[in-house]
């Protein structure tokens, strides 16, 4: 077969059910898929920890949880100023999450709904 002729990457997860429409090409790589896989196969919050120490800086997961805790809050309608002073995030990491929560992959709104959810059980 011809490379003209091979399915590309986006085919594959098309057939696959795994449509990633909305998702930025630049993202989506071989060594990323890996990594959720990787992620995915996490049974608990114990191995979360374990597996996100190694792999990651302190900073760079309180990095991450914090604009969680953000998004959390900009769902609620809390003003700038009051995120800025739960969360410690500056108004520029706020905008960010704000305009990926509204603008974004909906990554965001997936998570907090499924928070949500299970919030309710």
């Amino acid at each position: 077969m011809d490379e003209g002729n091979k399915p590309s990457q986006e085919d594959k997860e098309a057939e696959a059910g795994k449509s990633l429409e909305g998702v930025d090409r630049r993202l989506r790589d071989p060594l990323n898929d890996e990594l959720f896989e990787a992620i995915l196969l996490l049974k608990n919050k114990e191995e979360c920890y374990r597996f996100f120490q190694d792999i990651a800086t302190i900073a760079e997961i309180k990095a991450l949880a914090q604009r969680l805790e953000v998004a959390k809050l900009l769902e609620k309608n809390v003003t700038y100023t009051t995120i800025a002073h739960q969360t410690g995030a500056s108004t520029a990491t706020i905008s960010r999450v704000k305009r990926c929560l509204y603008f974004g992959a909906d990554g965001y709104q997936l998570i907090l709904k499924r928070l949500e959810e299970k919030e309710k059980f």
